[in-house]
């Protein structure tokens, strides 16, 4: 090789997350939101290519379910919105076992997961999923779901009550071959309530989780965030100064990004020990071999 000539640069290590965007948001709307994250992760993995994956909500939303929107739901109207997307819609239905008081209901949950199981097989495998709002409670069932055994969690939850109807685990997600997600980051998340959504949940998390807050969100009360936070058994939790937002400024992209090396870092550091464990196990088994001599 002469003097002038450079070695070829050292292959970069794919890192895929999975994004997943709010209530009456879009995959498109979420890029724009969080490239300064993207651009934050390239610069702190330079030995990573940055993969993130956006899909969209397949429930598609009219003016009437939009938060705040009070005007009449004509064509007109509609073309002057931005497209909206979720991944459900929440409904108050009359609960199975107490006549004067309502359950929540999920109405088009799988679809919605069906919508991420076809984006995981498509475009991954992932490293991590991070979500917003709406998409950070799917971020949280997302995590749930790839883990080992949650199936057989689903199927042993039996309601408390008769009548209390329990969520099936999802038939997009039986027939997917994918790892436990290394690390996952939840944006204004929050826990689906009821017993509904039980097997989501119990037995807890074990995926690594970075809970962010805001101080004055006043769509995502603390509590329903909390209550999602209680479920993971790594969580890590930071609360930025604002409302119902992605924070973008650097001590929270700081954070993000900080998370993301350290998890990524545990994983290595594991797979080394298991390689290690391995040979010494192979060695173990020579030494107590009979042999004919």
């Amino acid at each position: 090789m002469s003097p002038s000539s450079k070695a070829p640069p050292e292959p970069q290590t794919p890192l895929r997350i999975l994004m997943l965007h709010g209530y009456t948001q879009s995959g498109s709307l979420f890029y724009s939101k969080t490239r300064a994250l993207h651009k934050a992760l390239a610069k702190a993995l330079p030995t990573h290519s940055i993969h993130l994956s956006y899909p969209t909500g397949p429930i598609h939303l009219d003016p009437a379910d939009i938060p705040g929107y009070n005007g009449p739901s004509t064509e007109e109207v509609e073309r002057d919105l931005e497209p909206a997307y979720g991944w459900w819609r929440r409904k108050d239905m009359p609960h199975p076992s107490k006549k004067e008081e309502t359950e929540i209901v999920y109405t088009g949950i799988q679809e919605g997961l069906t919508r991420i199981a076809e984006t995981i097989r498509e475009e991954g495998p992932f490293d991590g999923v991070i979500g917003f709002s709406q998409g950070a409670c799917a971020a949280g069932m997302v995590a749930s779901l790839l883990e080992h055994g949650r199936e057989d969690a689903f199927s042993s939850f039996t309601p408390q009550k008769e009548g209390m109807e329990r969520e099936p685990f999802p038939p997009s997600f039986t027939v997917l071959l994918h790892p436990p997600l290394k690390f996952a980051i939840i944006y204004s998340g929050f826990i689906a309530p009821g017993t509904r959504y039980n097997g989501f949940y119990n037995p807890s998390l074990k995926t690594p989780t970075l809970h962010f807050l805001g101080a004055l969100d006043a769509v995502v009360e603390e509590g329903r965030s909390q209550g999602l936070i209680s479920v993971c058994e790594s969580a890590k939790v930071v609360t930025h100064p604002g409302g119902h937002f992605l924070p973008s400024q650097r001590p929270w992209l700081d954070a993000a990004v900080g998370f993301v090396k350290e998890c990524l870092e545990k994983t290595a550091n594991a797979d080394r020990d298991t390689g290690k464990d391995d040979m010494k196990g192979k060695e173990e088994k020579v030494e107590d071999m009979e042999v004919p001599f």
